[in-house]
């Protein structure tokens, strides 16, 4: 069985395979001879050009790369990536409509009770070890001025944190929430790293350093997302040298594969999980393995659920959560037209009709997870347009090219929606200023960078204080203002009443009860 899985995933290319020493044997003959023509068959013969001027390392490590792909696969993709089918009912008209009210909830609307009860169910559930948390963290701080992990980054806090001991701090808290209403002890959820291979080894690094911010390493797992080869525009997979394959990580909808490829489901299924929270790691005010949202998707008993934000206006360019053609899916700011943008709800008419943004987000069930086999061929691959250094064949030189010269395939995680039925798919919306701040921009630039991140952040911390009955003051300017709360002390502002009678002077961090 094992063997067969392993031989379906690199007919699919979905190992990943990152040099971590190359083999110092050259591949013997009859294998090479047969990779060869392999390639030849597929028109992609121009890779092992400069083969045999390598040194035996290189050739060795070529060889596995190329080992790792399957160019008849890597043409397929291509093709229908660059040009695509036409939809067999693409003489209807596409039909969008709000998921239905039996899918959705609203944090802004909902009874207190019914988010009480999803809490309450949440934690249980973490309580019995059944919840666990998978982090997208591929990306690198390039936009920030930062070679390292998006993760490591910090935005700037009085506590100079990074987002990963952010978010590290919140798991370590629902454990004890979970801990104190159970009256269970070390109480568990695994946390799940998902990087790309330049991350890999930083991220690995980073958290040993800071001694895995207080967690049991034995419960954390940083695995990798595959790669796919760069391709040029005319079809031909790229060398980035005479030695090595152009390649590109496959996107964040690779996160299925890599759960397979890493062991990590294999692990799920040892720990007894059922339940998965899934998110990116820009975003500095993410819930992690919030019970609310695990309590309400366990209650609606799907396999797919995702937190949105209510979209701000009719030209905000977000990605919108909706049924298209009577399938859950998501739907780019660019893929609808003004009026429909702008359409109103008419059971309430003061907002948009369309307003769920999505905010990478989600809840899988464990069950969900166990097909991923049956539908993971069924992905799409987008293209990006990108410059892509490449070494000219016919030359032997390397181009840096000054305009787009080929593509890198991507997946996306939300592609797997439309393959879900709707009644096993669930929405909620939550409030944008405690749940969602991207990280995307350079500091300075005024909207979903440092700055924004970090006084997220301390206004959430100052409503939470004034909530209480405390009292935050400061003679700074109002931007520089606020309140940094430790997730250690408070979760989602919970267990703050010791500050009730308070008077705090901002910009300050509550670290511990005192």
């Amino acid at each position: 069985m094992a063997t067969a899985l392993n031989n379906l995933l690199d007919k699919l290319h979905l190992t990943s395979k990152e040099d971590d020493g190359p083999p110092a044997k050259e591949p013997a003959e009859e294998e090479l001879n047969e990779l060869k023509d392999k390639y030849t068959k597929a028109g992609q013969e121009h890779v092992f050009s400069f083969y045999d001027e390598l040194s035996v390392p290189e050739k060795a490590s070529l060889f596995e790369r190329l080992q790792s792909f399957d160019p008849n696969y890597i043409n397929e993709i291509t093709e229908k990536a660059l040009h695509p089918a036409p939809s067999p009912d693409k003489s209807e008209e596409t039909t969008l409509e709000p998921l239905p009210d039996t899918a959705t909830a609203s944090i802004l609307d909902s009874k207190d009770e019914d988010i009480q009860s999803w809490y309450t169910s949440g934690l249980e559930l973490v309580s019995k070890g059944q919840v666990a948390v998978v982090l997208m963290a591929g990306g690198q701080g390039t936009r920030l001025g930062s070679s390292d992990p998006k993760g490591c980054f910090n935005i700037g806090l009085p506590s100079q944190k990074s987002l990963f001991q952010i978010q590290a701090e919140r798991i370590w808290k629902v454990q004890q929430l979970a801990e104190r209403d159970s009256g269970k002890k070390d109480i568990v959820i695994p946390w799940y790293v998902m990087t790309s291979g330049p991350t890999r080894q930083a991220t690995e690094k980073f958290f040993e350093e800071h001694n895995y911010f207080g967690l049991n390493k034995d419960n954390m797992s940083i695995f990798e997302q595959g790669v796919l080869p760069c391709i040029s525009n005319e079809g031909k997979i790229l060398l980035e040298s005479k030695a090595k394959v152009a390649v590109a990580p496959d996107g964040n909808g690779g996160i299925y594969q890599a759960l397979l490829t890493s062991n990590v489901r294999t692990d799920m299924r040892k720990r007894g999980i059922q339940h998965i929270h899934a998110y990116c790691v820009d975003n500095c005010l993410v819930k992690v393995a919030d019970p609310v949202f695990i309590g309400f998707a366990a209650a609606k008993e799907v396999d797919i659920a995702t937190k949105v934000v209510r979209k701000r206006n009719a030209k905000e360019s977000v990605g919108l959560i909706l049924q298209k053609n009577g399938k859950p899916d998501v739907v780019e700011y660019s893929e609808i037209d003004n009026a429909t943008a702008e359409a109103k709800d008419s059971n309430k008419p003061d907002l948009l009709k369309f307003r769920a943004a999505n905010i990478v987000n989600h809840y899988y069930s464990f069950r969900f997870l166990e097909t991923i086999e049956e539908w993971v061929h069924e992905l799409p691959h987008h293209v990006a347009r990108k410059k892509i250094p490449y070494v000219d064949i016919e030359k032997g030189e390397t181009v840096k090219p000054t305009t787009p010269n080929g593509i890198k395939l991507e997946q996306f995680v939300f592609d797997v929606f439309p393959l879900t039925r709707l009644e096993k798919f669930a929405c909620m919306e939550v409030k944008r200023e405690e749940e969602f701040s991207p990280l995307k921009n350079a500091k300075g630039t005024g909207e979903d960078d440092p700055d924004t991140s970090k006084q997220d952040i301390l206004n959430q911390g100052r409503r939470w204080v004034q909530n209480v009955g405390g009292m935050v003051e400061s003679e700074v300017a109002p931007e520089e203002t606020g309140v940094e709360v430790s997730p250690l002390v408070s979760y989602g502002g919970e267990g703050l009443e010791f500050l009730q009678t308070r008077t705090i002077k901002a910009p300050a961090v509550i670290e511990k009860e005192d």
